[in-house]
């Protein structure tokens, strides 16, 4: 029987500001074995090349904000927000 950390989530992830451009899109459906938050970061920035480590970003589960070891559940929305740079 599989540990609940390698059962396959679908997730939804929106992206904001230089992450949506590196990914061109602003949002999408994946399905993902990963348990975390901060490995879903780290998986999806092997695969799409984000030039932000995760210590530039916050990350919210169905909008709150949570730490990078929050656990991930299959229907969650994730969001991956940037720094806001403006004047």
């Amino acid at each position: 029987m599989a540990k609940a950390a390698e059962m396959i989530k679908s997730i939804q992830v929106l992206y904001f500001a230089i992450l949506r451009e590196q990914r061109g899109l602003s949002r999408e459906s994946l399905a993902t074995a990963v348990g975390t938050v901060g490995e879903l970061y780290d998986e999806l920035r092997g695969k799409h090349g984000f030039t932000l480590g995760g210590e530039h970003l916050r990350a919210a589960i169905n909008d709150e904000f949570m730490p990078w070891n929050a656990p991930l559940k299959s229907g969650d929305v994730v969001t991956f927000i940037p720094p806001v740079a403006g004047g």
